[in-house]
């Protein structure tokens, strides 16, 4: 049985940077709360005192790297809220853009710095015979219970992806969950408190509400 009582009333903050799927992001969230007994309020924000002050905090994502970084850095504050915060424990989740935003570069139209948490650059991906971008359901393949975000989960369950780009030249220790498409895509990766899906979790059903659900009760 999960123990809820560190995390009743948990403050999640959705960071709104003019990318990701914000309305349908704070629904999953506010869903996993409410299925797991959660008192939780879920707060789509550019404040960063807001961020800075969450015990939770989603970066959606959405287009390209590039674009996606430069609207974080128009928000003023908030990359440093961000960094400040996590680098203090606060539990991260990246979500698609928001992952990749977590490497080291992207390198997408142009070569763009992220924030440097996991190793590896965002570069197109390799998928001979097969269309760009990767649009739909795809498998997850993982160790069952590797990752408490995993929990609940079993190889082979579907998530939703859609992306041309992806991590490269990763640290295998980093990723907990690969997906197949022209060869192993990283899928999912977690380093300390910081985490992050390749895929949409906000649309990927049962799926995703299960890893928010474990995200909400995360104590890294």
């Amino acid at each position: 049985m999960t123990d809820t009582r560190a995390v009743r009333g948990v403050k999640i903050a959705v960071v709104d940077y003019g990318s990701g799927n914000l309305a349908s992001a704070s629904r999953a969230l506010a869903l996993a709360a409410e299925r797991s007994g959660l008192t939780a309020s879920v707060v789509v924000t550019a404040d960063p005192d807001i961020v800075a002050a969450a015990d939770r905090i989603v970066l959606p994502g959405q287009g390209a790297f590039a674009d996606c970084a430069q609207g974080l850095a128009a928000v003023s504050g908030m990359r440093e809220a961000i960094e400040s915060a996590t680098e203090n424990g606060t539990p991260f989740l990246g979500i698609c853009v928001g992952m990749q935003l977590m490497a080291h570069r992207g390198l997408e139209h142009a070569v763009t710095p992220g924030f440097g948490w996991i190793k590896g650059d965002v570069a197109e991906m390799a998928a001979p015979g097969l269309r760009l971008p990767q649009m739909g359901w795809n498998s997850l393949d993982f160790t069952p219970d590797a990752h408490p975000l995993l929990r609940g989960l079993m190889p082979g369950d579907h998530a939703y992806f859609v992306h041309s780009y992806a991590l490269a030249d990763g640290d295998p220790a980093e990723c907990i969950a690969t997906t197949e498409y022209g060869g192993a895509v990283t899928a999912f990766v977690a380093r300390g408190n910081r985490a992050g899906t390749q895929f949409h979790v906000e649309k990927s059903q049962e799926v995703g509400i299960r890893i928010l659900t474990n995200f909400l009760h995360w104590t890294p």
